[in-house]
């Protein structure tokens, strides 16, 4: 069977490797998310979630598929995430939740709430506990 477009292989070690960036993304997005006299706090912390998402996203794919995905489009990384795990598809709506926040955190010109930003970590942890759950396994 052909390896998916815009993947590639990836180690035991990799995805280890993946799930300890995704967990220190989520550490420091966690600490940034309770600074309340900053305004642009809320939008460094949802950024970091979704560094974390995707990294805990890496970590189940390259455990599961031996794959990573590295396109440009993180909806082909959704793909991916889809088929790596039997209940991938709901994993899938959590990390497009994420990603669909990445150009306003990392980007945008507005404000990202708090709401929006304690949302995000929050999907980011989700996605962290399930790739400690396979890499556990």
């Amino acid at each position: 069977m052909a390896r998916p477009q815009r993947t590639r292989e990836a180690t035991a070690a990799q995805a280890r490797l993946r799930l300890a960036s995704a967990q220190a993304f989520l550490d420091v997005a966690e600490l940034v998310l309770d600074e309340k006299e900053r305004v642009e706090m809320p939008g460094v912390a949802a950024g970091l979630a979704v560094l974390a998402g995707i990294a805990a996203s890496d970590a189940i794919c390259a455990r599961r598929l031996r794959l990573i995905y590295r396109g440009e489009d993180h909806h082909g990384a959704a793909s991916l995430l889809q088929q790596a795990t039997p209940d991938g598809k709901k994993l899938a709506v959590t990390f497009l939740r994420l990603v669909d926040l990445k150009d306003e955190a990392h980007y945008g010109l507005v404000v990202v709430s708090a709401r929006r930003a304690r949302d995000s970590v929050r999907w980011a942890r989700s996605l962290l506990e399930r790739a400690q759950q396979e890499l556990e396994r």
